[in-house]
């Protein structure tokens, strides 16, 4: 896929600028996000050397880990196909008084203009939602510096997954507007170990999220069943 065609489905877009007005809203559509946020950081803060780092997040919706990078020295530019979501980014700024680099931008077409060019890059919740994540990973590869780390997280295609994700969250549970997940886009760890590959990257670790929405408590966990993050490096 080149840098000219959009790794997007219109669908997925719309559905997700239309919760734009209530993305830092943590009791709205977000919630599970907020929730799960504080979590992510630490575990990217602890594998990533993050102050002063150029970090590229990727699919930043409104802003919610882009300005958790930020908050820990990281030069963060984010990045999202949504101009309603980026504009909520921007405006969310004059509340936190961070420094972020918004842009609506293609991951496909930042690393063709920028190439080798970042130190750390995350995309949390994104893979499951384009039509071709293999090209995705490719592109945040291809914006990775030598030696620059990868963190994605994404949901395993299991029947667990299916339950907790899109049955309990989106329909017993309403967490999530029904829609948001298609179970037939979750990506088991080896597939995602493969697409890694591919790219040239090395994956380095692989753990668990779990959340108890009731609770509103996430952690990181050895069961990678539902949700999972991973770490992957650039070779020098």
């Amino acid at each position: 896929m080149n840098s000219a065609t959009p790794n997007a489905d219109p669908a997925e877009l719309s559905r997700f600028a239309s919760h734009a007005a209530r993305w830092w809203d943590a009791n709205g559509e977000a919630r599970p996000l907020h929730d799960l946020n504080p979590v992510r950081i630490a575990w990217i803060a602890a594998r990533v050397p993050l102050p002063g780092a150029r970090v590229a997040d990727i699919g930043c919706g409104g802003g919610l880990l882009s300005e958790a990078l930020a908050a820990r020295g990281a030069q963060v530019l984010g990045i999202d196909l949504s101009p309603e979501l980026i504009e909520v980014a921007r405006l969310h700024l004059y509340e936190s008084g961070l420094v972020v680099d918004y842009r609506v931008q293609s991951a496909e077409a930042l690393a063709h203009g920028e190439p080798a060019s970042r130190d750390a890059v995350c995309c949390l919740e994104l893979l499951e939602h384009v039509p071709d994540p293999a090209a995705l990973v490719q592109a945040l590869a291809d914006l990775l510096k030598p030696g620059g780390k990868l963190v994605l997280s994404t949901l395993n295609r299991t029947p667990q997954a299916f339950a907790g994700a899109i049955v309990g969250a989106e329909y017993l549970l309403r967490l999530l507007p029904r829609g948001t997940h298609h179970y037939a886009r979750f990506i088991r760890p080896s597939e995602l170990a493969g697409m890694l590959r591919a790219a040239g990257l090395e994956l380095l670790e692989l753990a668990g999220l779990g959340y108890a929405p009731f609770m509103r408590r996430a952690w990181v966990s050895s069961r990678v069943d539902v949700n999972y993050i991973a770490l992957a490096r650039k070779p020098e």
